[in-house]
């Protein structure tokens, strides 16, 4: 009877585990292969160089620069979008109090979980598009406008939101931060809502503030929650592709102003499409994926806790 099961289990797992090694283990060997040649993306001719990839890889400053810049939206991105997600499933879920000393979300609090998670349901495309007539370096732009509006900023000299070094990577990790709060948010309100009521009344009842009941009570029961969240977010901080090569000044998937909006997927691209160093290209994508590994274990191993029982 257990042959049988095991036989029957195994011939349902066949199909979807073949599939994952055609379509996803096997470009990756491949990937790391090509990473050893000289490549062009062309020719189905190429040599064996060994590492001269990987030497070459960390004497191109474009690429360390880009790497920093990653480095830095690895810390601010998860960081931000983490506070601010757990601060307002806070509010929607506990952060009110009724007369007879409940524990219940703010007033309204399911009309703002719909539009805290609208910019969740448009594509990062989409909000290249739309974030372009924010970031517009002119009255038309609805920052400079605003600001304009307000006295702030004068009109004949207007602030070059995607122009300016010293802004242009902050204005692509705001536009991130917007679009995944609202997802963060359900996430840690569903997560919220299985926390038992009596464990919040309790600790009202023995004279716990908002602070201490966030502190003591709802995060330390939130933090498998964190942890996952923090894990997906480090990913997305080490892409940034779609908006960095759409959104930022230069020839062959943005990256500028003189390379100050670069990430490592531009400079990737670039090389791969634009002047034909696949082999190159392939080993930057194998430099950014063993970094993802490593930083998805050490952030399990970091945030690692003993589970909490309720």
């Amino acid at each position: 009877m257990r042959k049988g099961q095991n036989r029957f289990i195994a011939g349902f797992l066949l199909a979807p585990l073949t599939l994952y090694l055609i379509f996803v283990i096997w470009p990756y060997i491949q990937t790391v292969g090509y990473s050893f040649t000289n490549w062009t993306g062309q020719s189905p001719v190429f040599d064996f160089v060994g590492l001269d990839n990987y030497t070459e890889l960390f004497r191109d400053d474009v690429f360390r620069t880009a790497l920093w810049h990653n480095i830095l939206l690895l810390v601010f991105i998860p960081v931000v979008t983490i506070l601010i997600a757990l601060f307002f499933a806070f509010m929607v879920n506990v952060g009110g109090r009724s007369a007879a000393g409940g524990v219940h979300g703010v007033r309204g609090s399911g009309f703002y979980k719909i539009i805290y998670f609208f910019p969740q349901v448009l594509s990062l495309a989409i909000l290249a598009v739309l974030f372009q007539a924010v970031y517009r370096s002119d009255q038309g732009g609805l920052l400079n406008g605003l600001l304009m509006k307000m006295g702030l900023v004068d009109a004949n000299s207007p602030i070059e939101w995607m122009n300016d070094p010293d802004l242009v990577l902050w204005c692509l990790m705001v536009i991130i931060v917007w679009h995944g709060v609202g997802f963060y948010l359900v996430l840690f309100s569903a997560a919220m809502q299985s926390i038992p009521k009596e464990i919040y009344e309790a600790a009202l009842l023995d004279g716990a503030g908002r602070a201490q009941t966030f502190f003591r009570v709802t995060l330390p029961l939130l933090w498998d929650s964190v942890q996952t969240a923090w894990v997906y977010l480090g990913i997305v901080a080490m892409d940034m592709f779609v908006l960095a090569s759409t959104m930022t000044p230069g020839t062959g998937f943005g990256g500028g102003p003189d390379h100050h909006g670069e990430v490592m997927a531009t400079v990737l691209m670039r090389n791969f499409l634009y002047f034909g160093k696949s082999g190159y290209a392939c080993a930057m994508g194998v430099v950014m994926l063993i970094l993802t590994m490593i930083i998805s274990v050490i952030t399990l191993r970091a945030t690692r806790r003993e589970r909490i029982e309720f």
